[in-house]
C-alpha cells in the first residue's frame, strides 16, 4: 500500500551488530585500497607497466569513469549514483538485519565504493594499478566491489530459498 510504513525486521541488537560487522570490513577494504594505491603506484611511472608475478603487471592508470573509465568526466553523476546505492544497500541491511551474511557483500560494496570515492574527491580519478592480460586495470576497491556484487547475489539467492 502506497503511503505505509515498512515493516522494520530483526531487533535493535541484530541492525546494531549488522551494521558494525558490514562496517568494520568496509573500514578493513578501505584501509587496504588506500595503503595500495599509494604504495604500489608510487614507484611506478604514469601508464607504465612492470611484471609482478606471471600473468599479473603492475601499472599506475588514472580512471576518470567508473567501470572501465564508463561515465569518464561524469563527476556529479557518478557521485550521485554511488551515494544513492549506498544509501539503497545500507537501508537494505537496516531493513533486515537477520539476513545470514548480508554484511558482508554490504561491508564489500562500502568499502570498495567508499575506496573508489576518496579517490575522486581527492584527486578527481581514481588509481588503478592491478593489469591481467586482455583486461582493463583495476585495485582492491574494484575487487571488493566485484565480489560484494556476486557475494549480494549469494546472499539474496540462499535468503530467497530459505525464506529469510
Amino acid at each position: 500500500m502506497i503511503g505505509s510504513p515498512v515493516a522494520v525486521q530483526g531487533s535493535r541488537h541484530e541492525r546494531a551488530t549488522a551494521l558494525t560487522r558490514a562496517g568494520m570490513l568496509a573500514a578493513v577494504v578501505i584501509g587496504l585500497d588506500q595503503l595500495t594505491k599509494h604504495t604500489v603506484p608510487n614507484g611506478i611511472s604514469l601508464d607504465q607497466e612492470r611484471n609482478f608475478i606471471p600473468l599479473v603487471k603492475l601499472t599506475n592508470v588514472h580512471n576518470n569513469g567508473v567501470a572501465f573509465n564508463f561515465l569518464s568526466g561524469g563527476g556529479a553523476i557518478v557521485l550521485a549514483f554511488t551515494l544513492v546505492a549506498l544509501a539503497l544497500l545500507v537501508s537494505f541491511l537496516v531493513l533486515r538485519p537477520q539476513r545470514r551474511w548480508l554484511w558482508v557483500p554490504t561491508g564489500l560494496l562500502l568499502g570498495g565504493a567508499l575506496g573508489n570515492l576518496i579517490d575522486r574527491i581527492a584527486n578527481g580519478y581514481v588509481t588503478d594499478f592491478i593489469k591481467l592480460p586482455h583486461w582493463p586495470a583495476f585495485n582492491v576497491a574494484d575487487m571488493a566491489i566485484t565480489f560484494g556484487v556476486i557475494a549480494l547475489l549469494l546472499v539474496l539467492e540462499v535468503g530467497s530459498r530459505r525464506g529469510d
